[in-house]
């Protein structure tokens, strides 16, 4: 597929886009959102992707033009990039006038997912809910609610390296993204997502459920008692709690499920603090969720008992926890000296152990007229962070001789270096006694691989990735580590090369090898797979299965796999049960 679009649900509340702690703030900011998106694979680029979202915005959705606002990438001197001319050339083309066209720098209009990878500037679509024949072109990426990004388009044609420098890509991409609450707020007509038919009847359930003052729609200093960003939060929480434990991810102590937790105490303490409303509030207002949101995820529907049941599980398990903490907190500020501040280490531990959100810690010692030194508290969650991830070695480079960079995927592929053929890695049958026989395979080398580019020779002590025609190794994929062993050049029956791993990268399977003495390209050899190795791999693989078969029958069929991993020495299996 060259052109795909789509509609995901997105969860954006960890990691480098995160937005859970301005959800309730403002009014267009959400945990979940369904992001509708469009995409070209090396097809069509800037200029196509600007006229159909024109088209779409203006004449199929008939949006007033004067009320749109686009921006493009300024450049950035200090990383060699100009400005996105072409792209604002494109815009100006369709008949966007020039103090439509606005430029901004790399923080706004250059997009990037991670550290490396693919990247580029993007342009935004803009839009001004005022309107009124008035240039709001000022307003734009100032954090106004009133004029609001709704599309962005991304144009990926960097691939950001390791070093932090951009290279061209091969291939250019479009990958776009709006936000389907935020569509909907300006084709009903509304200002705020909350006021769309997407959240009126979570808001009104909201009200019915603990007959406090209505939403009203206010924000900041307005919003006395912090009533209708309690109303906000929940609403949008308990959205993202559905689909989430729809999807098999729970309220947990890592990662994703870390985040879910964080949310639903937040949206726990909102019932309780701002609505005074009892136990089971929040799980009550599934029901309107799924009325919402069931035709369109009907998923939902069938788990709407499994979710009530989740949500009250883990609220019970918080407002206990809560009730200890204020405990904790109690006794601990009875025991210190007058005028100093909170002991770090118990605030630690109510936060890592107890799952105590910080701002709570901070709300609950100020009421007491105490502070906590924020400072030493960051230091312990920065020594927790870097022992959770495995000590100095954690963060090393991926290894540059394995892992194909773009420039030279591209050039291989420019070349006509065909892919790898690794059928030969099914090439063995059961003996006469009952054991697996493994047959050698005998390839060509086409190329090699070092420091992130391609060559035809490598020296003796060299280590390198070796790319051939076809192979009986087993690069790791699908869980499974990869096959080791070895590989001799035809004439030189007493020279071995150690195979020490292997890896997939674009359909070209590369054997990470060092060299005894010079390889060249051209070269014939044998390989030779570890047997006892694979055959430990073989059954630990075998094992997962079993392993999966045996805990759907133990705890029936909601049981779910999520991954697992396979190596000579042990298996794991992650799965998700009720």
């Amino acid at each position: 597929h060259r052109r795909v679009v789509n509609s995901q649900k997105c969860v954006r509340a960890g990691g480098k886009h995160n937005d859970l702690e301005d959800v309730g703030r403002d009014t267009y900011h959400h945990t979940f959102f369904e992001m509708l998106g469009n995409w070209s694979f090396g097809d069509y680029f800037k200029e196509e992707a600007c006229s159909m979202a024109w088209e779409l915005l203006t004449e199929v959705y008939e949006i007033p033009r004067d009320r749109l606002y686009v921006t493009y990438f300024g450049g950035d001197p200090s990383l060699g990039l100009s400005a996105d001319e072409e792209c604002r050339d494109v815009w100006l083309r369709l008949g966007v006038p020039a103090s439509h066209v606005l430029p901004f720098p790399l923080k706004d209009n250059f997009w990037e997912m991670g550290d490396t990878g693919p990247c580029g500037p993007c342009t935004e679509i803009h839009y001004d809910h005022v309107g009124g024949g008035r240039n709001a072109a000022a307003l734009v990426n100032q954090g106004s609610h009133n004029v609001v990004e709704i599309w962005n388009l991304v144009f990926m044609q960097y691939s950001r390296e390791v070093e932090g420098n951009l290279l061209p890509l091969p291939q250019h991409h479009v990958d776009t993204g709006m936000g389907l609450e935020r569509l909907v707020a300006v084709l009903q007509n509304k200002r705020s997502n909350y006021d769309t038919d997407l959240f009126t009847p979570i808001l009104n359930a909201i009200h019915k459920g603990c007959k406090g003052p209505r939403y009203q729609g206010l924000v900041g200093g307005a919003d006395v008692g912090h009533v209708n960003m309690a109303y906000r939060v929940v609403a949008d929480h308990v959205r993202t709690l559905c689909i989430c434990i729809t999807d098999g991810i729970y309220p947990g102590l890592s990662g994703a499920e870390l985040v879910l937790r964080q949310i639903l105490r937040r949206a726990v303490r909102f019932c309780s603090e701002v609505f005074h409303a009892p136990p089971g509030f929040l799980a009550s207002l599934v029901p309107t969720v799924i009325e919402v949101l069931g035709d369109a995820y009907p998923e939902l529907t069938k788990n709407a008992d499994q979710i009530m049941d989740i949500i009250n599980e883990n609220e019970a398990a918080f407002l206990s926890s809560l009730e200890r903490g204020r405990r904790i907190i109690e006794r601990t500020v009875q025991q210190m000296e007058p005028s100093t501040s909170f002991p770090t280490e118990v605030a630690w531990s109510l936060y890592a152990n107890l799952g105590f959100p910080l701002d709570l810690i901070d709300l609950m010692l100020e009421e007491k007229g105490i502070s906590l030194d924020s400072a030493a508290f960051n230091e312990l969650a920065l020594e927790d962070a870097k022992r959770k991830a495995g000590g100095p070695q954690a963060g090393q480079l991926e290894d540059t001789n394995t892992h194909l960079d773009l420039q030279s995927l591209a050039q291989l592929q420019r070349n006509n270096i065909p892919a790898t053929d690794d059928s030969p890695k099914y090439a063995y049958m059961l003996g006469q006694h009952g054991q697996y026989e493994f047959s050698p395979c005998w390839a060509t080398v086409l190329m090699l691989y070092r420091d992130q580019s391609l060559q035809t020779e490598v020296g003796a002590g060299q280590r390198c990735g070796v790319i051939l025609d076809r192979t009986n190794f087993y690069a790791e994929q699908g869980g499974q580590a990869s096959d080791q062993g070895y590989m001799m050049c035809l004439g030189q029956q007493d020279v071995l090369f150690p195979v020490e791993s292997v890896h997939l990268c674009g359909g070209y399977v590369i054997h990470e090898v060092t060299a005894v003495e010079t390889l060249r390209a051209g070269d014939q050899v044998q390989l030779f797979v570890d047997e006892a190795q694979r055959l430990a791999c073989m059954t630990n693989h075998t094992a997962t299965h079993l392993l999966n078969f045996a805990l759907r029958c133990v705890l029936g069929d909601s049981t779910e796999q999520r991954g697992s991993h396979v190596t000579a020495e042990r298996l794991r299996l992650d799965f998700d049960t009720k």
